[in-house]
């Protein structure tokens, strides 16, 4: 596997290590939490992230196919937001060849599913469940590593 593919495995892991501390123990109201009208409520975003993965893995194989899903229970949706950040890490971890450039996946669904991550994390806080701050630098995040089990955090700070 060349150090480019293997790169962006981390970043996907990366992901998943961040997404998944945003999206642990949420409260049962998250998913429907507003901070105004028209807004986005985390359920919306996550399911979002989802198709986001659903498309990488399309790119990835040489497609471009796009849908906007209705978001899921919570529960449900984040279940197929880390199946779907399975699937394209299986993907990216085979021989087969990559439909569209690594820099591509990189800039399109993997950047913006960062930028969502930071936006749940704040949802979080303004939600009245703020979660802890880290040295996400100092994180156990491995190649692979996409499911919604995760390292414990190493060095949490308020």
């Amino acid at each position: 596997m060349s150090a480019d593919r293997q790169l962006l495995r981390h970043a996907v892991a990366t992901l998943a290590y961040r997404a998944g501390k945003a999206l642990r123990d949420a409260p049962p109201h998250f998913g429907a939490f507003a901070v105004a009208p028209g807004s986005r409520a985390p359920g919306q975003i996550l399911a979002h992230m989802g198709d986001l993965f659903d498309w990488a893995l399309s790119l990835a194989r040489g497609q471009h196919t796009w849908r906007d899903s209705t978001p899921l229970p919570w529960d449900q949706e984040v279940a197929r937001f880390f199946a779907a950040l399975e699937a394209f890490d299986a993907y990216l971890a085979s021989d087969e060849p990559l439909g569209w450039s690594i820099e591509r996946l990189f800039q399109g669904p993997i950047a913006d599913a960062l930028t969502h991550t930071g936006q749940l994390t704040m949802l979080r806080r303004l939600a009245g469940s703020p979660i802890k701050a880290e040295n996400y630098a100092k994180a156990t995040i491995t190649a692979g590593t996409v499911g919604a089990a995760q390292a414990a955090p190493r060095l949490e700070f308020d």
